[in-house]
């Protein structure tokens, strides 16, 4: 295994594992903002109001994009383990 080898696998993890967090990521962000925007037009300042509509887009987020997940970590999954012989030599 050369270090080529080694540093485009690493980086192929990287690029999925960002793929896979990144729906979520980006809508528990978006819900945080717009409720840091209500809260400062209405001048409510609950720490508490943030956490159950994050969590709740963030669960319907998971729900909806997890068929598309699922195939990405299939997919490479599936090329790992094709690609063992490549990797022992």
């Amino acid at each position: 295994m050369t270090p080529d080898t080694v540093t485009g696998l690493m980086a192929e993890t990287i690029k999925v594992t960002l793929m896979v967090a990144a729906p979520m990521l980006i809508v528990g962000l978006l819900v945080g903002v717009l409720i840091s925007l209500f809260q400062a037009v209405t001048q409510i300042q609950e720490m508490t109001l943030v956490f159950v509509p994050k969590i709740i887009a963030v669960m319907i987020t998971l729900v909806a994009a997890l068929p598309w997940i699922i195939g990405l970590m299939m997919n490479f999954t599936q090329n790992l383990y094709a690609n063992i012989p490549l990797y022992i030599r």
